[in-house]
C-alpha cells in the first residue's frame, strides 16, 4: 500500500508537470466548459421555462456542474489511450513500480482537475448570478456528490481508454457523452419530454445528482411524483457507488490484461 501511494503520487506529479508544460489542453477545457454555460445561459436561456417560475440560470448551474463532471470522462479516455499509443504505458508496465500507481495516479490528476474546472464554472455561475441558497452543510454535501460522481466517471474513463487504446476510438467514444448528457434534467425537466423519454431521463444517473444538488443548493428544480426523482439524494450516492463497483474491477482487469 505504501508503495502503491508513493508511486501512484509520482505519476500524479507527472501530469501536473504536463499541464503546466502544455497548458493547452487545461485552458481550452476551462474556456470550453464556461462557454457552453454562457451559450445556454445567455443564448438559449430566453426560450427556457423553469418549473414554477424562477430564473432559469440558477436552473442551469446545477446542471451544468454536473455536465462537467461527465466530459470529463471523454479528457481521461484521451490520457489513457495516448499513454498506449505513444508506449508511455508498456514502459511503466517493465519497470519496478506498484502495478496499480498508474491507474491511481490518473485518477488522482484527473479529480485535481475536476476541482480546478468546478470552481471555475461556479465562479462564472456567480458571476451569471447563480447562487447557493442551501446551508453551508447542503452546500459541501452538494459538492462532494458532484465529485464523488466524477470520480465513478474516472473509472468508466480509464476502462474506456483502456478498451480503446488509440485516438480514433476515444473520438468515437467521446461523441456519447452529449447524448448521456442531453437526455437527463441538466438542461430541461424531463417532464417537456414524451413519457417514455422523460423516464429514461429520471432514471440516468447524471439526472439524480443534478436533482439532489438543486435541492441542496436551493435553486429551482423538477417537481415530479417518480420515486427516483424523490429520492434523488439517495439516488446521488448509489449510483456513483454502482458505478465504481462495476468498472473499478474492469479497468483494473483490463490494465493487467494489456501486454497478453
Amino acid at each position: 500500500m505504501k508503495w502503491a501511494l508513493v508511486d501512484g503520487w509520482t505519476i500524479t506529479r507527472r501530469e501536473l508537470i504536463h499541464w503546466v508544460r502544455e497548458p493547452g489542453s487545461v485552458l481550452f477545457g476551462v474556456a470550453f466548459t464556461v462557454l457552453i454555460a454562457l451559450i445556454f445561459g445567455y443564448l438559449l436561456g430566453g426560450a427556457m421555462n423553469v418549473p414554477g417560475g424562477g430564473d432559469y440560470k440558477a436552473f442551469l448551474m446545477p446542471g451544468m456542474f454536473a455536465m462537467n463532471m461527465l466530459f470529463g470522462i471523454g479528457s481521461t479516455m484521451t490520457a489513457i489511450a495516448d499513454d498506449i499509443s505513444k508506449g508511455v504505458t508498456d514502459r511503466f508496465r517493465s519497470i519496478p513500480m506498484s502495478p496499480s500507481a498508474v491507474l491511481l495516479g490518473r485518477s488522482i490528476a484527473d479529480m485535481i482537475d475536476s476541482v480546478m474546472l468546478l470552481t471555475v464554472l461556479m465562479l462564472c455561475g456567480l458571476a451569471m448570478g447563480w447562487q447557493s441558497n442551501g446551508s453551508a452543510g447542503d452546500t459541501v454535501l452538494a459538492i462532494a456528490l458532484l465529485l464523488l460522481l466524477r470520480f465513478a466517471f474516472i473509472w468508466i474513463g480509464i476502462f474506456c481508454g483502456l478498451m480503446a487504446g488509440n485516438q480514433a476510438m476515444v473520438t468515437a467514444m467521446q461523441t456519447m457523452e452529449f447524448p448521456v448528457g442531453f437526455l437527463s434534467s441538466a438542461f430541461i425537466p424531463p417532464s417537456t419530454m414524451p413519457s417514455w423519454l422523460g423516464t429514461i431521463a429520471e432514471w440516468n444517473p447524471l439526472s439524480s445528482t443534478v436533482t439532489a444538488i438543486r435541492d441542496l443548493f436551493g435553486n429551482p428544480g423538477i417537481a415530479a411524483d417518480s420515486w427516483i426523482t424523490q429520492n434523488a439524494v439517495l439516488m446521488a450516492l448509489v449510483w456513483p457507488l454502482v458505478l465504481l463497483a462495476i468498472f473499478f474491477p474492469l479497468a483494473v482487469r483490463r490494465y493487467r490484461r494489456l501486454s497478453r
